[in-house]
Order: C-alpha cells, then sequence, then structure tokens
C-alpha cells in the first residue's frame, strides 16, 4: 500500500500541495509515509472534535448516576431498555413526551 503512486494519490487526497510540488525529490524518503499517516490522523480526530464542538451538545450526567428518584414517573426499565438500542436495528424512533423543563431536549438555539 506504501508504493509511491499510494502514497502520491494520499497527499494529492489531504491537498499537500507543498509537498507535492517537490514529490520528485522527496519520493523516496523513509518519512513520507507517516507523515501521511499523522496527517491524515489529526486531520481526522480534528474533524471529529469540530464536529462535537459545533453539535453544542454541553455535558451529561451518564444513566449511571441519574437520580431515578427525582422524576414521579418514568419507567427506568423502559428507558434502560432504549439505551440497548435494538430500536435502532428495527429502523424505529423514539419520542420522548413530557412536561417543559425535564430534559428531553438537547437542542440549543441560536440566536
Amino acid at each position: 500500500m506504501n508504493t509511491p503512486d499510494a502514497l502520491q494519490t494520499r497527499a494529492h487526497a489531504l491537498r499537500l500541495y507543498g509537498l507535492l510540488a517537490y514529490w520528485p525529490d522527496v519520493v523516496s524518503e523513509q518519512w513520507i509515509a507517516p507523515l501521511l499517516q499523522w496527517e491524515g490522523d489529526e486531520r481526522k480526530r480534528c474533524f471529529l472534535e469540530r464536529g462535537i464542538r459545533n453539535a453544542h451538545l454541553g455535558s451529561f450526567k451518564p444513566l449511571c448516576d441519574f437520580d431515578w428518584a427525582w422524576p414521579k414517573r418514568c419507567d427506568r426499565t423502559a428507558v434502560e431498555e432504549l439505551m440497548v438500542l435494538e430500536f435502532v436495528e428495527d429502523t424505529a424512533n423514539v419520542v420522548l413526551i413530557g412536561p417543559n423543563g425535564v430534559g428531553k431536549s438537547t437542542v440549543r438555539r441560536m440566536a
């Protein structure tokens, strides 16, 4: 997979045009393959972090730390069953219904 053509294709996909401009001079160097791997990994990490940051999700408490005594009517068994995510295999939707202020939504409105 680390053939010169494959490495050049990877450098082009990463848009490393400065490196590509000097490709004939550096193609035989041993550091090219690790450099391209590091660049790809770092870009993937930054992409995921940016996506999480742009989602404005904030912080969440794990379900194991949830105070089940707080909601007066909350079916703990149903909630724990939903956390298994079997509804995804059935391509079903989950709808949470309740009054205002009980934390059904994590949507943050931007002005």
